[in-house]
């Protein structure tokens, strides 16, 4: 819980320069800009922090994860991961029923 006891943690952001540039100019505080050497380091000590609720990860960064790393974060819910398509490059998406399922438990027949 926060200082106030509310239960609502920070959102961290890890991702390449332009989506970090982007997340700072909103406000964001917790926004790490990562390489294919640091992403993996990086994504582990933000996983590990108590008030983090929110990690949003570029699809670039999904990719520099390790296997174990890709696995966690995708069946994290707390912190809740969710990777967004990188600015640049191709990108796989996350479909609705797939994070209704992982999220909340529940199967939503489309």
């Amino acid at each position: 819980m926060d200082e106030a006891g509310t239960g609502i943690g920070q959102t961290a952001v890890i991702g390449e320069r332009e989506l970090a540039i982007g997340f700072r100019l909103i406000g964001l505080q917790d926004v790490f800009e990562v390489t294919p050497t640091t992403a993996s380091a990086e994504f582990q000590r933000v996983m590990t922090r108590d008030d983090i609720n929110l990690v949003i990860a570029s699809e670039g960064v999904r990719h520099m994860l390790s296997e174990n790393q890709r696995v966690h974060a995708e069946s994290s819910l707390q912190p809740l991961v969710v990777f967004v398509p990188s600015p640049t490059g191709e990108y796989e998406v996350e479909s609705l029923a797939a994070l209704a399922k992982r999220v909340l438990g529940v199967s939503l027949q489309i």
